[in-house]
This record gives structure tokens, C-alpha cells and sequence, in this order.
């Protein structure tokens, strides 16, 4: 059975066109599975991303700005919201997961139906300050196909473009000599939250998934330098960059701190002037730097004009405080809490998901050198006091709204951090690090389908429901079977590549890309 699993991973994995198919096409599976099984509106504010990118892509990239009432986090105020004109059946969005919502024992058969009046209509957004940029990708569909239909073929889109990114991650760290233990850090990095959000319109399953596909191209240049791999690596990093900097006002913060700890890292001599002497790098360079202007600019043109009622008793030492003691709270929702943080995953799932975080992150502070270790620990330090300060400095004009997803594109870093470290600096010998990496993403999956099945059923019958959703009041296009053993076996095989034995030294870098005579590797493309 191991040997029957080793060749079709190897299989899999035999050229870096065909691994970056393969990995597309099941983390599309995945996504598209959560995009598929999940209800409309039933994600975080994703009614406002569903106006903002039919608006986009009907060429409405501002609008009038209107206020509007709003009670978030138990603050009440007046949120400026951008006024667009749509089909009227969009002006019910806002409203069609509100009877199950917040309540986890009501599935979402109590939805409404949006309707299908094409009658033109104010529809407001509070999303009409976010950059254009995925608003185009995702909105299209909607001129093709209208109601329901179209809004999960937005969400398809939406994955589709993180499904990209995921798999050049996947097949950046297929590069690696110890390619085992890099691959389990892009699969540690990509929580189920983030498949999750990568299936819905929100511009934070982008901004994840570009962020995970930055630090890896990072560490790849930092830790495990080729220069025959080296412009190919900078365009990964230059792609990561442009979508995540781009995509929220965060992304910018995201990839310069990517930057920062990556660099820390460093510790071969002359690695950066290799690296600085490389026209690919001044060309990503002033592309990113466009960007950022671009970004800035747009971010400069779009002020928040909100007016919120923050109590006098929110300062910014109470704001801290409790961020500080919400840090529990952040962490499960970077793994995995669904629906509007209302649907957490089964404790199974972060059980899992910690202790294989934990047991690299340990394993890497025993084999790192000062340099790594400091920078692991700023990164754990970083995972903490970043909402805090975040959250402390705002608090007093927007309120307590931090999520765990939004430090996310930046936290996927540490267990990548970790990984690279163990790769590159713990001895081959020593510890089984093929079973440990086996083992690790067995745990991974299992927990990944748990996190799937266990929001899959909350939604079709409800938290007091049976445990198998048989007479499901609410089922997704196609019913709940079928989603469900698409993920488990998407989740299985996206893993194959993880237990690859590692390459020796002279090893080709891909079993096909070397001439069976010369031994040299040959010039196939390769997808960014």
C-alpha cells in the first residue's frame, strides 16, 4: 500500500507542469466544494462583495456614497456604504442569511428567495472602497447568468484564482531537496479557513492564498538558493506580491513584514547580491512598486467617512486588553470558524491542526541556529501582539472588530517559517521525518474533512440535527453526498506529494527533467 501511494505521488509530482495541474485542479476541488456546499450570503459580509463585484464588472467602479445603519459588534452607528445601481433581486442579499445566522441550531432552509425582479435598483456596498482588482476577476458571471446561479459561479471564480496561487506554492516547495517536509508547510499553512474563504467572494481568500505563496517563494530564496530556479521563484514572489498588495489595505503590511522575517533568515554570504544582480528582480520590483503607488492612491481616494457611537469606555488600554484576551479566539479562527464566526469546527480539528504547528515550530527552535530562533520567536510574538495593536489604535474610532482571518495572509509564515528551518538546518537522521511528515498530513486531512462535513451538516440540519444529515432541510446543488466525498478525496490525494522521498543532493529537481543520457535538465516552461 506505501509503495502503491509512493508512485502516484511520484507520479504526480513527475514535472513541474504537471504538478501544478494536478494541485490546481484538487485545491479547485476543495475550494470549489466549500463554494458549492456553503449557502449564499452565508460567509462573512459576503452579500457586500456579491454587489460590489456585479457592480465592478457592470463598469461601476465607484458610486454614491450613502449611510447607512448599522450595528456591528454590539456598536451602533452610521457606516458609509456606497450606492450602486443593480438588479433589484441583488437589494436582497443583505437579508437572506439572517434567519439562520448567529443561530446554530437553525439550518438554512428558513432562507429566503432572492427573487428575480430585473428591474434596475439602488443596492448598497460596504465594500465600494476596496480596490477593483478582484471585483473584476470574481464579477463577470454575473452578466452571463442571473440569480443564485451566477453568485456561485463568482464564488468559482473566486477559487480559481486561489487554487492558482496554492498550487505554485505547492510546486515552489516541491523544489526543495527535502521537498517532505516544505510541502507539509504549504498544507499546514492552508487551514481549512482558508479553503473556506478561498470558495466564497471575499477578497480575503485571495489575500491568504497570496500570502502563502509569498513567504514560500521567500523562503525558497532565502533558504534554498538555485540560480537555474531563481528567476522563476521572483516571479512567484512577484505574482504573490501584486495580488496581495492589491487585493486590502493590509496586504502592503503583510508582505513588507513577509519581507522583513525572511530576511532575517539569511545567512549565506553573497546570496543577496546574487539575488540583486538579477534583472528579474528590478522588473518585480517596479511592478510592485506601481502597485503600492496604486494601492496608496486608491486607499488615499476612498476615505471610510463612517460616524460609529464608540462608548467613552473603550480606550485604548481596555481595546488591548481585550484583543490580548481574545487570543485564543484568533487562533481557532484562523483555522477554522465558518459561517458569520458563528460555526465553529469540531475541537478535533484544532486539536490536530495545533499539534502539528506545535510539534514544527518546536522542532525548529531545537535545529535552528540564533538567527532562526530569534526570528521564530518574533514571529510567535508577532501572531499575538499584532491584533493587539492593530485593534488598540483603532478601537477608539471603529470599534472591536478584529477577526482572526485578517492577520492570516501574515500567520500562514510560521509554520513555513518552520518547516524551512527544519529542512534546511535538522540533520537527515535523527528522527523519522517521514513518518512524522506522514503522519502529519494524514492528522491534517482527516481534520480538514471534519472541519467540511461538520459546517456541511450545521447548515443542513443544524447543530441539534443527526450527526448524518439523511433528511437534510437544507441541502447544497447536487446534495450533501456528493460534496462531501468530492473534498475527502480531494483532501487525500493534494497530500500525495508530501510523501515523495526526498532528493539527494544531485538529484534532478523533477524525475522528468533530466536527459536520461546527459543527466542535464531541460528547458520545459513552467506556470508561475
Amino acid at each position: 500500500m506505501t509503495s502503491a501511494l509512493t508512485r502516484l505521488a511520484d507520479w504526480s509530482a513527475g514535472t513541474p507542469r504537471r504538478l501544478w495541474l494536478i494541485s490546481f485542479a484538487l485545491f479547485f476541488t476543495l475550494t470549489g466544494s466549500w463554494a458549492a456546499a456553503s449557502p449564499i450570503g452565508s460567509s462573512p459580509d459576503e452579500h457586500a462583495h456579491f454587489i460590489r463585484a456585479a457592480a465592478v464588472a457592470r463598469g461601476q467602479i465607484g458610486g454614491t456614497e450613502v449611510m447607512v445603519p448599522h450595528t456591528v459588534a454590539g456598536i451602533e452607528g452610521h457606516f458609509a456604504e456606497t450606492g450602486v445601481q443593480l438588479p433589484e433581486w441583488y437589494r436582497n442579499l443583505p437579508g437572506v442569511h439572517e434567519c439562520y445566522s448567529w443561530k446554530e441550531r437553525q439550518p438554512a432552509s428558513c432562507a429566503p428567495s432572492l427573487g428575480n425582479s430585473e428591474k434596475t435598483a439602488q443596492a448598497t456596498t460596504a465594500a465600494g472602497r476596496y480596490h477593483p482588482g478582484y471585483y473584476l476577476v470574481t464579477g463577470w458571471p454575473s452578466l452571463l447568468v442571473d440569480g443564485p446561479k451566477g453568485l456561485y459561479l463568482m464564488r468559482f471564480m473566486s477559487a480559481l484564482l486561489c487554487s492558482a496561487l496554492l498550487a505554485s506554492a505547492v510546486v515552489t516547495a516541491a523544489e526543495w531537496r527535502r521537498r517532505s517536509l516544505a510541502m507539509l508547510g504549504v498544507f499546514a499553512a492552508a487551514t481549512p479557513m482558508t479553503l473556506y474563504m478561498s470558495g466564497m467572494v471575499n477578497p480575503s481568500g485571495g489575500e491568504i492564498a497570496a500570502g502563502i505563496l509569498v513567504w514560500t517563494a521567500l523562503l525558497s530564496i532565502v533558504l534554498s538558493p538555485d540560480p537555474v530556479l531563481l528567476n522563476r521563484r521572483l516571479a512567484r514572489l512577484g505574482i504573490g506580491g501584486l495580488v496581495l498588495i492589491n487585493i486590502r489595505p493590509l496586504g502592503l503590511i503583510w508582505f513588507g513584514g513577509a519581507v522583513v522575517f525572511c530576511l532575517l533568515l539569511t545567512q549565506r554570504r553573497g546570496l543577496l547580491g546574487q539575488v540583486l544582480r538579477r534583472k528579474a528582480l528590478w522588473l518585480w520590483t517596479a511592478l510592485l512598486g506601481l502597485a503600492t503607488a496604486g494601492a496608496l492612491l486608491w486607499a488615499a481616494k476612498h476615505p471610510d467617512n463612517s460616524k460609529i457611537d464608540i462608548p467613552d469606555s473603550l480606550t485604548t488600554g481596555v481595546a488591548a486588553k481585550r484583543t490580548l484576551g481574545n487570543t485564543e479566539v484568533y487562533i481557532k479562527q484562523m483555522l477554522g470558524f465558518f459561517g458569520w464566526l458563528d460555526t465553529p469546527a469540531p475541537a478535533f480539528m484544532y486539536l490536530v491542526w495545533m499539534a502539528v504547528l506545535a510539534t514544527v515550530v518546536v522542532l525548529a527552535l531545537v535545529h535552528g541556529r540564533a538567527r532562526d530562533v530569534v526570528a521564530l520567536l518574533g514571529m510567535l510574538v508577532a501572531v499575538v501582539m499584532v491584533p493587539v495593536v492593530a485593534q488598540a489604535s483603532q478601537a477608539e474610532r471603529i470599534g472591536m472588530v478584529w477577526q482572526g482571518r485578517y492577520l492570516l495572509p501574515f500567520a500562514v509564515g510560521l509554520p513555513l517559517m518552520a518547516v524551512a528551518v527544519c529542512a534546511t538546518r535538522a540533520p537527515d537522521h535523527g528522527l523519522p521525518w517521514r513518518r512524522l511528515v506522514g503522519l502529519s498530513v494524514v492528522a491534517l486531512v482527516l481534520a480538514d474533512v471534519a472541519a467540511f462535513y461538520w459546517t456541511l451538516r450545521r447548515f443542513a440540519v443544524g447543530t441539534a440535527g443527526s450527526w448524518v444529515a439523511t433528511s437534510a432541510h437544507w441541502a447544497p446543488p447536487g446534495g450533501w453526498v456528493v460534496w462531501t466525498c468530492l473534498y475527502a478525496a480531494a483532501a487525500c490525494a493534494v497530500v500525495l506529494p508530501a510523501l515523495l522521498p526526498d532528493r539527494r543532493d544531485d538529484a534532478p529537481r523533477f524525475p522528468d527533467l533530466a536527459s536520461p543520457r546527459t543527466g542535464r535538465h531541460s528547458r520545459v516552461p513552467e506556470p508561475a
